[in-house]
């Protein structure tokens, strides 16, 4: 079964909101992970807009499961990661101030940085994986940093999925594929949902793990918390 991690930075979103700590974010994690989720992503980010540096610190007793810290390996985000030793810490070329993930590593261009970056974390127990595009060549790339595993991007999937166009998946089959011969693990993330995980699931050989956050936390608001846990579930069997 392709395990689930889910996304709460729009739980840590909704609390911010209003200053206190309603939603109780750690609260929150305990449940989904009570509700049968497989895993707890956060992705702080250097303004701190949603999850906090220090979300993370309190997260590390809470979570049970993976735990999967997200981001871009500057200084503070790799003393982070370092002080939490995470499960899986997975590296994203977010640009300060960006609204969200909207690209992949280049593997080509920042191996050297990515491979001391990973070499550090493999050093303290952590699991990584690196965020990266459909493309033969960065995945390529990402084998040569020494990487556990990749995390496919998917909002251009998601985004012609939505349009009825099933091709859209070939460029995902490819570098699965590839990545497979190359030993490397396959994690997926961003704009999955509902409407198109099992389709996405169904077609990737050997997806280990998804990570989703916007479009579950959205659909929980009509069906509720627990119940919409357990229909990902159900469709990543």
């Amino acid at each position: 079964m392709t395990k689930l991690s889910v996304n709460i930075n729009k739980i840590a979103t909704l609390r911010n909101a209003r200053g206190g700590n309603v939603p109780n974010l750690l609260q929150v994690a305990a449940d989904i992970q009570k509700f049968g989720a497989h895993g707890i992503t956060i992705h702080p980010r250097p303004d701190e807009r949603h999850i906090r540096y220090q979300d993370a610190r309190d997260l590390k007793s809470v979570v049970y499961t993976e735990f999967n810290i997200e981001g871009n390996p500057q200084h503070n985000f790799i003393d982070l990661v370092l002080e939490c030793k995470p499960t899986q810490v997975t590296l994203v070329p977010d640009a300060i101030g960006a609204i969200t993930s909207s690209a992949g590593w280049d593997t080509i261009q920042h191996q050297a940085y990515l491979t001391e970056v990973i070499q550090e974390f493999h050093r303290n127990g952590i699991r990584t994986s690196i965020f990266v595009d459909p493309d033969l060549k960065m995945i390529d790339g990402a084998k040569a940093t020494g990487t556990n595993r990749i995390e496919l991007y998917t909002e251009a999937f998601a985004h012609q999925y939505g349009f009825g166009n099933q091709k859209a998946i070939e460029p995902y089959i490819k570098a699965a594929t590839l990545a497979n011969e190359l030993q490397l693990g396959i994690n997926a993330g961003h704009d999955l949902s509902l409407d198109n995980i099992r389709f996405f699931k169904s077609n990737i050989p050997n997806l280990l793990e998804v990570s989703i956050g916007h479009a579950l936390i959205c659909e929980s608001l009509y069906l509720g918390l627990d119940n919409v846990v357990n229909m990902y579930l159900q469709k990543l069997k």
